[in-house]
């Protein structure tokens, strides 16, 4: 059985690192490709422009909008493929945006006018374009769910783990504390009166890089764990992290079972 374990929580970019413990490698990276790949989140995908008198061609401007980041809402939309209108575009697999602005101004991602409250951009402050007097820019976007795979604007955010480490420091052998604990990019040790020893605090920093374990001449030991992994979920902003491992975890769990049915029926 899995055992989580939040290690640090960061309420400014929602950047959550956790311990997960008795996985092995395979299904780490299992996970962290569907949560990359396959968790899906809302993104612009087709823009009609119906007037466009700005310095940018409608090609810029159509790229802006789809890497715009939009909160997702998973519950009330479906996948084009999976929806009963068989990707011909509902209100249950796609949704609207416009814009219809007028120079002078600068339109930021918030004068998105979106017909669904829980769906808008992330960041409001992001620029699409500036219109001079007399410019304008009048648009229809349509957002749908998409995969990671297909496009990175499909993406839910930048995920990583390591191995957890596991240090051992032989005290007899260690000649140069200070010289060791400078080693360290994420200062792991500390050193008084020429001993070393390690900070609990930043211990699960280290990434493994051996530098300390080349200074102290094989006086300290940093090895890994192979059933421990410390995760780094980085989320853009769709989605929460607690989102983003669950529907992993869901879909993985679906992808599972689609090949053992297959496999049966082989």
């Amino acid at each position: 059985m899995t055992d989580l374990q939040i290690i640090e929580k960061n309420k400014n970019n929602g950047r959550i690192t956790f311990l997960a413990k008795g996985i092995n490698t395979a299904f780490a990276n299992a996970m962290r490709r569907n949560m990359i790949d396959t968790v899906p989140v809302m993104a612009v995908e087709d823009v009609e422009f119906r007037k466009n008198t700005s310095a940018l061609y409608d090609e810029i401007i159509a790229h802006r909008l789809g890497l715009i980041p939009l909160s997702t809402d998973l519950k009330s939309y479906n996948l084009p493929a999976k929806c009963k209108c068989k990707g011909e575009g509902c209100n249950r697999c796609q949704l609207k945006l416009t814009i219809n602005a007028k120079g002078p101004a600068t339109i930021y991602a918030s004068d998105l006018k979106s017909k669904d409250p829980k769906v808008k951009p992330v960041y409001p402050k992001i620029i699409i374009a500036k219109l001079l007097k007399g410019q304008e820019l009048e648009i229809e976007a349509t957002a749908i769910l998409g995969h990671g795979k297909n496009h990175m604007k499909f993406s839910p955010g930048l995920i990583w783990y390591k191995h957890k480490p596991q240090i051992a420091i032989n005290d007899s052998k260690i000649k140069n504390a200070e010289a060791c604990a400078q080693s360290c990019p994420v200062h792991v040790y500390d050193a008084n009166n020429g001993k070393l020893k390690i900070n609990k605090d930043n211990e699960l920093k280290c990434h493994l890089c051996q530098a300390c374990v080349e200074v102290s001449n094989n006086a300290i030991k940093v090895e890994t764990n192979p059933t421990e992994f410390i995760f780094n979920i980085e989320p853009w902003g769709q989605l929460s992290p607690a989102e983003m491992t669950a529907t992993a975890a869901t879909m993985f769990n679906e992808t599972l079972e689609e090949l053992d049915e297959k496999l049966k029926q082989a």
